[in-house]
C-alpha cells in the first residue's frame, strides 16, 4: 500500500466525525436546559457512570467537573454492585452515559437510584432504552455514522458523547462565572497552574519581609539580612520604599566603611518594582533579563507612580523555581 494513503484514510475518518459531530446541535433542547438547571441546583455531588467506552467518557467528564470546583466522582456500575452505590446520596445527581442505553450492568444502579429518588440524567441514542425510561431527564443522542471501515466500532459516537459532556461542563462554568483565578485554586501545580500564577500568589509578605528604616546603619542591616534570609533589605522612609541593599552590597561596603555608616550612602535608590498582578512567568523573565534574584512587588495603583511606593511583597527566584517556573 502506498504510504501516502495512510493520510487519506485518516482524513476520511476525521472528516466523517467532523460532519457527524455537527448533529450535536440537536441535543441542545429543553432536556439540555433541564439538565443544566439540575446541575446548578445540586446540593450534593455530580456522579457520573457508564460501562466500557461510555465509562471512559464518563470518567473524563467527571474529572473536568471536579477540576472546575464542582464535586464529582465516577462510579463504575459493575463495581457498584459490591457496595460502591453507598457513595451515592439522595442529594446527589447521577449522570449515566450509554450510547445504546440498554447495557445490562446499568440495571441495578438505575433501580437503586429510582428507589432512593436520586435524580438521573440519562444520555443515550435510543428513546425506548432502559436507561432513558429510568431517567428523570432524558438526553437523546442523535444516531451518527461511525468513522471506521466497518462502521461498527465506537468512534464518532464516543466523540459525540464526549462533546456533550464538555458542553454540559462549559455551560455550567459560564453560568457560575468561573474564571482563571478560580481555575488556579484547583490547579496549583503543573504547567497550567504555573502559567496562571501571579506575583501576589508567590511573594513573601508581612513579618517575613526584610525591612529597615533609612536611619539605621550597616550593622543593623546585617542583623536583618541574617534574620530574613532573602539576600536583600528594603530601606523604608516614612513607610515608602527608599532604596534597596543586597547581601553583595553589604559585603563590599563592610570592607571600607564603619559599621555605623548610614544605609542611605550606598543603597540602590529607585529599585526595580513590579505590580502584584504581573504573571509570575513574566517576573521570572524580568529577573533573568536584569540578572537579579529578587523583585519588589507593589500594588497596581502604586506601580504607575514614580515615587511614594509602598512595598506589598518580595518575589525571590527560589519561589519561582519551587512552582516549576523556569
Amino acid at each position: 500500500m502506498n504510504k501516502k494513503n495512510y493520510i487519506n484514510l485518516a482524513k476520511k475518518a476525521a472528516n466523517i466525525q467532523i460532519k457527524e459531530l455537527k448533529k450535536i446541535n440537536k441535543v441542545f433542547n429543553n432536556s439540555f436546559i433541564k439538565a443544566i438547571d439540575l446541575i446548578l441546583n445540586c446540593k450534593g455531588k455530580v456522579v457520573f457512570a457508564g460501562i466500557g467506552k461510555s465509562g471512559l467518557i464518563a470518567r473524563k467528564i467527571s474529572a473536568t467537573f471536579s477540576s472546575v470546583g464542582i464535586p464529582s466522582f465516577f462510579c463504575d456500575p459493575a463495581q457498584a454492585l459490591h457496595g460502591d452505590m453507598g457513595q451515592i446520596e439522595k442529594k446527589d445527581i447521577l449522570i449515566v452515559f450509554s450510547y445504546s442505553g440498554n447495557t445490562s450492568e446499568l440495571t441495578n444502579m438505575l433501580r437503586y437510584a429510582n428507589r432512593f429518588r436520586i435524580k438521573i440524567i440519562g444520555v443515550a441514542s435510543k428513546s425506548d432504552s432502559l436507561l432513558l425510561k429510568a431517567s428523570d431527564i432524558k438526553i437523546l443522542l442523535p444516531k451518527v455514522k461511525e468513522s471506521d471501515i466497518t462502521k461498527m466500532v465506537p468512534t464518532t459516537s464516543t466523540s459525540l458523547t464526549l462533546l456533550l459532556g464538555d458542553s454540559l461542563a462549559t455551560t455550567v462554568m459560564s453560568l457560575r462565572k468561573f474564571s482563571k483565578e478560580k481555575f488556579k485554586v484547583f490547579h496549583p501545580g503543573g504547567n497550567i497552574g504555573g502559567s496562571l500564577l501571579l506575583a501576589k500568589d508567590i511573594m513573601v509578605t508581612g513579618k517575613k519581609l526584610p525591612l529597615i528604616n533609612y536611619k539605621k546603619d550597616l550593622n543593623d542591616a546585617v542583623k536583618v539580612m541574617n534574620q530574613k534570609k532573602l539576600g536583600i533589605i528594603v530601606i523604608l522612609k516614612n513607610q515608602y520604599i527608599a532604596g534597596l541593599v543586597t547581601d553583595g552590597d553589604l559585603r563590599r561596603e563592610m570592607k571600607f566603611l564603619s559599621k555605623r555608616t548610614s544605609l542611605e550612602k550606598f543603597m540602590t535608590k529607585k529599585p526595580l518594582v513590579v505590580n502584584e498582578n504581573m504573571p509570575a512567568s513574566k517576573a521570572l523573565a524580568v529577573m533573568n533579563e536584569k540578572k537579579i534574584t529578587s523583585l519588589l512587588v507593589v500594588s497596581d495603583k502604586d506601580s504607575k507612580k514614580k515615587k511614594n511606593l509602598k512595598l506589598k511583597g518580595i518575589i525571590h527566584i527560589h519561589f519561582l523555581l519551587q512552582y516549576g517556573l523556569k
